[in-house]
């Protein structure tokens, strides 16, 4: 049997740090069992469906190097289409197969019928209120009258009483639901015609002979109402496999609300994140490998994965971690991909055309072991060649000491006489102002660094003045 996968994403957003990391461990349980993975739009949610978002997700994971078998972009034309509202005909014709066979029925009831009920019920002390099944043996008459009332119906499963719902977890091991706990009968067909998500998954999963389903956690409330669905069909499931949550630094679920945290590639891609970090940051978010290792290529990845590494406690999303993982990508990057890298960033300061190769990436060398992504490399070269000098009172303090002008003075008629900006060459002429000013230290270098960047940080000074210029630096000093 071929292991088949499914990363099956609503194009309601972009891509996500979470579903990124379901769709690499997908990836990566596909490459180990020699399997496919399968890229699948759950586009039943109109409403909510954001333009260019199944594009969107489906070019991110191919930038990360996650590259789906299947997909509405290279389908197979066994399993076509990829996309739900391309299927509806087939849920549709599955529910009047359940309805046929007496396992299904009509639900005239309106949603706030429903809910005027389960208000009773709670109003009568039942803790966990659910559908009362008030449909589910209408005789013809109330049926009729119900048409004539222009009520268009929904259909809900027949669930059966008491019924227990075991299945072995790929992660958490043996789980049981009970049939009692799912809220009643529920919908599996709307009264718009669209499907339900719990009936939908299932029709696909089995006619795409999915094998294994690795989902996030807060799936897990919703396998006992697929394994309910499978069962009425006489269907085989698949195995299931439940990850755990990724949780912020203060332990709370990770949410796209979340505004304190950046979490959709699309943001990662501008900001200057490189795929390969993330894949291998992303990799550490709920498994480790046997030998602790923290730096991953996906090559790596493919070959050390095993789902049975998988963790039963909540990843923590550590920013700084992900900063300085970036930056290790970023310093191991030949001369000629780190330009490539860095050049857009460049770009947004510096007209590009008018240095050659060779000098722009001396100048980007400046800072490649400095940042940690790329618009780092914007903001500090803008520092540079555009500074706002915004101080802050300890700024104001040094360029007010009593001894600033006396170093700027010396610096400049030492930065005179140099005849190349090297950095041996600056060096000796720091060394001579300080002598010349009697002043060294922080009170010699801090005044110089705000005066020329207006900034307290940034690069070494010496790179700073190699950039700006003999001229250009002593014109602001001045």
């Amino acid at each position: 049997m071929e292991v088949r996968v499914r990363y099956a994403p609503s194009p309601t957003g972009y891509l996500h740090i979470g579903g990124a990391r379901s769709a690499l461990f997908n990836y990566l349980f596909a490459k180990k069992h020699n399997g496919k993975l399968i890229f699948r739009s759950e586009d039943t949610d109109i409403e909510r469906n954001v333009a260019g978002g199944e594009e969107s997700q489906y070019n991110d994971l191919l930038w990360l190097g996650i590259v789906p078998d299947e997909s509405p972009f290279n389908p197979n034309p066994k399993y076509a289409p990829y996309r739900q509202t391309e299927r509806l005909e087939i849920y549709r014709k599955y529910a009047q197969q359940l309805l046929d066979e007496g396992k299904a029925y009509y639900c005239y009831c309106t949603e706030e019928e429903v809910e005027a009920r389960k208000q009773e019920q709670l109003d009568n002390g039942v803790k966990a209120p659910k559908y009362d099944g008030k449909c589910r043996n209408l005789t013809p008459e109330e049926i009729k009258k119900y048409q004539e009332e222009g009520r268009v119906p929904c259909i809900r499963i027949k669930l059966t009483p008491h019924k227990e719902y075991r299945f072995h977890d790929l992660v958490r091991g043996e789980m049981k639901f009970s049939s009692d706990d799912l809220g009643g009968d529920f919908v599996i067909m709307k009264s718009n015609g669209l499907p339900t998500y719990n009936f939908a998954v299932v029709i696909d999963d089995h006619l795409m002979d999915i094998t294994h389903v690795l989902r996030g956690e807060e799936h897990l409330s919703n396998t006992p109402k697929q394994l309910a669905v499978y069962e009425a069909f006489s269907w085989v499931p698949p195995e299931f496999g439940h990850m755990t949550i990724i949780v912020n630094k203060n332990g709370k679920k990770l949410s796209k609300r979340d505004l304190n945290v950046l979490q959709f590639m699309s943001q990662y891609r501008e900001m200057g994140y490189l795929p390969e970090a993330i894949v291998n940051f992303i990799l550490l978010l709920g498994w480790n490998g046997k030998d602790n290792k923290e730096i991953y290529s996906l090559k790596e990845a493919e070959e050390a994965f095993n789902e049975k590494n998988l963790s039963l406690a909540p990843s923590t999303f550590d920013e700084e971690k992900m900063k300085w993982m970036n930056n290790y990508y970023i310093k191991n990057l030949s001369d000629e991909k780190y330009l490539e890298f860095a050049l857009p960033f460049m770009g947004k300061v510096l007209d590009v055309n008018k240095y050659s190769k060779e000098e722009l990436l001396h100048i980007a060398d400046m800072f490649k072991s400095e940042i940690s992504y790329g618009a780092m490399l914007t903001d500090g070269l803008k520092k540079i060649i555009t500074p706002t000098y915004d101080l802050d009172e300890e700024a104001v303090s040094y360029l007010n000491l009593e001894t600033s002008p006396k170093v700027y003075q010396a610096f400049i008629d030492a930065l005179s006489e140099v005849t190349d900006l090297s950095k041996d060459s600056l060096k000796a002429a720091f060394k001579k102002a300080m002598v010349d000013s009697g002043v060294k230290g922080k009170n010699f270098y801090m005044p110089l660094r705000l005066k020329l960047t207006g900034s307290h940080e940034g690069i070494e000074l010496y790179n700073i003045i190699a950039i700006l210029g003999k001229e250009e630096t002593i014109k602001r000093l001045r």
